[in-house]
């Protein structure tokens, strides 16, 4: 078997990239890869080896520079003859920006980029499989405190909260366009956070909000809303293992589902003895938020509700330097905060029923515990810049 990987060098990508070449079925990994020349390239993914102390073999792992930018894209792709030997194309590429500011470069990444490697993919001789890593959270904001099943989307309908998971549900409804049913395979993980081992994680997505929400403390969101998380390994492992199985569905959430769901109280929980010398979290209702954004503008009117809570907005001014540093943060929290506020798990029966490989997962406020090191040194407001 070969396979083309794009997103090699990312969160997931990278996860799925180690893992992959480790299978004795795999042949070679074309790894679609933005970089000037070809030492480069084997350069970045050496690197993706190297920080977990894996072997990398650049016999099997072949890098094919390029992006999705690329208007030429599917004429280049296809006028390389290595790449007609191509069975598998896994998908794992994607801008994740939450914030609007990058929403043009989002669709043209997420969908325009998508596009150009169908109209590639349509053309391959041998292509059995073309695996879409999308994610759960297409479902849209109408949807609230209940387990979400993989039938409820694509919904053309949905609300979306950020345009990052517009363009994931429009990349699904592309893959019709251009590919039979049969060949097409999609693989949903919900939110995708830290590593359940004793290893620094490849990036502090979602890992950031965590950090925050522990250095800010008063957190104006439900605490016992449902949160749908799972470790990038346990994602990296289910996906492969999907990739391999018999399966009975084309679409399959990559999640904890309602049993190992958790809850930014539960995370709370696990944050505390860690960080002991925090004031307690003291979680109030999203309501309280506008008054939090108007102190953070220094506008908030005195004998408002907030100054209830008067020992949190001195930890702020010392801790954070000033309301300043508090406006940058919430900027970059906002879209999270409202994903808590949603409640929602993804239903991981199919994956659970089809594929005996995979088991349920650790629920989130426990595998957290192996993060604590690297949590501790996360710069949030550098974070904040670019959630």
């Amino acid at each position: 078997m070969n396979i083309f990987l794009t997103g090699a060098t990312g969160f997931l990508g990278g996860e799925l990239l180690v893992d992959l070449s480790k299978r004795k079925e795999i042949d070679k990994i074309y790894c679609f890869i933005r970089a000037d020349s070809q030492e480069e390239a084997i350069k970045r993914l050496g690197r993706v080896f190297s920080l977990h102390g894996d072997a990398f073999d650049p016999n099997r792992i072949i890098p094919v520079c390029g992006n999705l930018f690329d208007v030429n894209l599917s004429q280049s792709l296809g006028d390389n003859k290595d790449l007609q030997q191509v069975d598998v194309i896994i998908h794992s590429a994607a801008n994740t920006s939450f914030s609007r500011i990058y929403d043009e470069l989002v669709e043209q990444v997420n969908i325009a980029g998508l596009e150009k490697l169908l109209k590639w993919a349509a053309n391959l001789p041998h292509l059995q499989t073309f695996l879409y890593i999308g994610t759960a959270t297409i479902c849209g904001k109408d949807i609230h405190n209940r387990v979400v099943t993989e039938d409820e989307s694509p919904n053309q309908a949905a609300r979306h909260l950020v345009r990052y998971t517009y363009t994931k549900m429009q990349g699904e409804l592309l893959l019709d366009a251009y590919l039979p049913r049969e060949k097409i395979l999609i693989a949903r993980p919900s939110i995708i956070m830290g590593d359940s081992r004793e290893v620094t994680p490849r990036s502090p997505v979602i890992l950031w909000t965590v950090a925050t929400i522990n250095r800010l403390r008063f957190i104006p969101v439900s605490e016992h809303a449902m949160l749908d998380m799972i470790p990038v390994d346990y994602a990296s492992q289910s996906i492969i293992a999907l990739l391999f199985a018999k399966r009975q569905h084309h679409v399959y959430h990559i999640s904890s589902g309602y049993e190992a769901s958790t809850s930014v109280y539960k995370l709370s929980r696990s944050l505390e003895p860690y960080f002991s010398e925090l004031p307690p979290f003291r979680f109030v209702h999203k309501s309280m938020l506008a008054q939090v954004k108007l102190w953070a503008r220094n506008k908030c009117k005195p004998g408002s509700e907030l100054f209830q809570y008067q020992p949190y907005l001195d930890y702020w001014n010392q801790a954070l330097d000033g309301p300043g540093s508090l406006r940058i943060l919430l900027a970059g929290l906002g879209p999270y905060l409202e994903f808590i506020e949603l409640g929602q798990a993804f239903d991981n029966g199919r994956l659970l029923r089809d594929v005996a490989e995979v088991k349920q997962s650790v629920p989130a406020d426990q595998y957290i515990k192996s993060c604590m090191r690297f949590i501790e040194k996360i710069n949030i407001l550098e974070g904040a810049i670019d959630p």
